[in-house]
């Protein structure tokens, strides 16, 4: 729908991280177009904020093994009115200013300035393509324009053993910044509650001409890491510019705020999991939220083979996405992706099976995310034996097993 008081606001996504600490599932995609939840990809639940929030002018700066991101934005995103201005377009790294790769944050939007300025918005909405949450963007956005900040911060209370993870601030009563630390090894503790902080959640409003203003001469500055937490925020800061916090206010309807970030492994698969209880703690199923996906043409999921006492077709506490066949097997707390096949005989548990992954006959699988198109062969046993598993596949602390490749069974 049509918003007038969203027309002068553009909103850049930040979608060119190499996610190395998802490796292997980065192995051949960007960061933002790793699946997730069965039928999304991880920048989805970014894209489902900007359109639930009225932004839908949106630029999104992909950088590596983007061919995959942007061929799903393109094919599942395909949905802006053009008419009403709106639109959404994949940028790869343009080199108007130089050869490089993009160095940080700040210079990803600062070799993109030209484009920014094309669009000539009054405001800038700078957001990532790399954790789950609901987030309604105008409210920051409004609050941006009442306060007449130069830069509004996302912010969300963290554990304070959590926050050397993040940016932490300091603010005083009217919510505005007074401090701010990127990833500190003490982090300065809320004063009413010394148990949290105050974290960054990267989601920043910029006036355009602060953030030009910026960039520009952060680009100057032979030791800048070009990043906005480690360098343009504090710069701001200790200039006395009027940058405000905004308290992250959650559109997941749940008493425990949800945000997380699933950079590494044992984090996607933990946010994986959340999905899949009784009572999940996000909430995919929220109609006045949804949840955008590009999703295939696939016939319903099949679930066969009734033989009570030797094999059943069923899935209890999972996610099954359309087109897969539980064949004889069973699925227990777990998330399968679109045609994806069980066979008889077989148990999958705590587990994530990309799109068309086959596990085969009398297979035992146990807390593992299987790779897109893999087919495990016949009597195979994973995340049982982890020192076993560990000579062919990577395995994480939390005892994950990431199966990239069929070529591991030969």
């Amino acid at each position: 729908m049509y918003d007038s008081d969203m027309e002068k606001v553009l909103t850049v996504l930040l979608a060119g991280g190499m996610g190395e600490r998802l490796y292997p599932l980065t192995k051949d995609r960007a960061k933002p177009a790793v699946p997730f939840g069965g039928m999304y990809r991880i920048i989805d639940f970014t894209l489902s904020n900007c359109f639930n929030s009225s932004c839908r002018r949106i630029c999104v700066l992909t950088q590596y093994k983007s061919n995959s991101l942007a061929r799903h934005i393109n094919r599942g995103w395909n949905i802006m009115h053009t008419e009403l201005g709106e639109f959404i377009e994949v940028m790869p790294p343009q080199m108007r200013v130089n050869s490089n790769w993009y160095l940080g944050t700040a210079d990803a939007i600062y070799q993109n300035l030209y484009s920014i300025d094309q669009n000539d918005p009054h405001i800038v909405l700078i957001v990532s393509g790399d954790h789950i949450y609901k987030m309604n963007y105008q409210k920051m956005i409004r609050q941006h324009r009442h306060t007449e900040a130069e830069l509004t911060i996302a912010a969300i209370e963290v554990p304070l053993e959590e926050a050397p993870r993040f940016g932490v601030f300091e603010v005083d009563a009217s919510n505005r910044v007074i401090g701010f630390e990127e990833k500190p090894d003490t982090p300065k503790p809320l004063p009413d509650k010394p148990d949290k902080a105050l974290a960054s959640m990267g989601v920043y409003v910029f006036n355009v001409d602060t953030l030009r203003q910026s960039v520009i001469k952060d680009a100057g500055l032979s030791g800048s890491s070009h990043d906005f937490g480690k360098d343009i925020i504090p710069r701001l800061v200790r200039g006395k510019a009027a940058v405000y916090a905004y308290n992250f206010q959650d559109e997941n309807q749940k008493e425990a705020q949800y945000w997380r970030d699933v950079g590494t492994i044992d984090t996607y698969w933990e946010a994986n999991m959340d999905l899949v209880s009784v009572d999940p703690h996000f909430n995919l199923y929220d109609r006045s939220w949804p949840m955008r996906a590009n999703l295939p043409t696939l016939p319903p999921a099949k679930f066969v083979f009734g033989e009570v006492g030797k094999r059943l077709g069923v899935a209890v506490d999972s996610i099954v996405s359309a087109g897969c066949i539980i064949s004889g097997g069973m699925v227990d707390h777990s998330v399968l992706g679109p045609g994806v096949r069980v066979n008889s005989y077989s148990h999958v548990q705590e587990s994530i099976l990309f799109e068309d992954a086959v596990i085969g006959r009398n297979c035992r699988i146990h807390r593992a995310i299987i790779e897109k198109n893999v087919r495990i062969p016949e009597n195979t046993v994973i995340g049982y034996d982890l020192n076993e598993d560990a000579k062919r596949f990577r395995v994480t602390h939390l005892g994950v097993v990431v199966v990239e490749s069929a070529d591991k069974f030969l």
